[in-house]
């Protein structure tokens, strides 16, 4: 596939995914996610053994991008439906991806951009990078990304960073067990490699297995969390806070809340 919004590239046995909209500062648009779904697919079936994700220029995902967020204002329920099938069609794909997959984090990580990064198996990130769910902020709900959130982390993390939508540093998230590793930036693509590297002396089989048995422990919950939680997302976007959030964000003011 010819891809205009990521890079792929594939060398010995790493498939590293480049979100590619430095300008935007990657910010998640819906071809971006269609084109992320697609690379996922290609690397399913190609001969690649671990995934690497990061992205170009100074961010790493910096959310959804102006252009998506104006459009979520007005759509009938069905759409709204369908756009937040297909968000968690993503998180799901990069969290059960069966290969390892490894974020290599180089900056800001936000909002859906947190999402992606801390789907993967591994996440890496330089001492600058910032995270945060910040839904709360714009009238908005963190639906999808919560059911994951909560098995990660526990509740009363999630309930910190999910009800305040505060954003935080690379050692916070570290502390909270949403990072693996704090990597300095001219050493974040080695240490992802080197990482790689590692995984690949282990039987390809016997990882995919492995990442696949852990998975299903929590699997049916998954099912029915994401399933209410798509309901969930589908459902704020119809109410005047939303509308006000993404309105007044767009408008670089402050929000006048109607609890509505």
């Amino acid at each position: 596939m010819n891809f205009q919004n990521l890079q792929l590239t594939q060398n010995s046995g790493v498939a590293t995914i480049t979100l590619n909209r430095p300008e935007k500062r990657n910010a998640l648009s819906f071809p971006l996610v269609d084109e992320l779904l697609a690379a996922l697919d290609e690397i399913k079936s190609s001969s690649a053994q671990v995934v690497i994700l990061t992205g170009a220029g100074k961010a790493f995902c910096a959310g959804m991008d102006l252009d998506g967020l104006k459009s979520l204002v007005g759509k009938t329920h069905q759409e709204n439906i369908k756009d937040s099938e297909r968000i968690a069609q993503l998180f799901r794909g990069v969290y059960d991806f069966p290969l390892p997959t490894i974020a290599a984090v180089n900056g800001a990580a936000i909002a859906g951009g947190t999402g992606i990064a801390t789907m993967c198996d591994f996440t890496l990130a330089v001492p600058n990078a910032k995270f945060g769910y910040t839904e709360v902020r714009i009238g908005f709900v963190p639906a999808i990304v919560s059911s994951m959130l909560v098995w990660q982390v526990g509740h009363k993390i999630a309930r910190d960073l999910l009800l305040s939508g505060r954003t935080f540093d690379a050692d916070d998230a570290h502390r909270f067990g949403l990072v693996n590793e704090v990597v300095e930036p001219e050493r974040l693509m080695q240490r992802a490699t080197e990482l790689a590297g590692e995984l690949m002396l282990n039987s390809p089989s016997s990882v995919q297995a492995t990442k696949k048995l852990i998975n299903g422990y929590i699997s049916r919950q998954l099912d029915q969390q994401i399933s209410e939680a798509i309901q969930d997302n589908a459902r704020i976007r119809t109410t005047e806070d939303f509308r006000e959030g993404i309105t007044s964000f767009l408008e670089k003011r402050k929000p006048k809340w109607s609890g509505k």
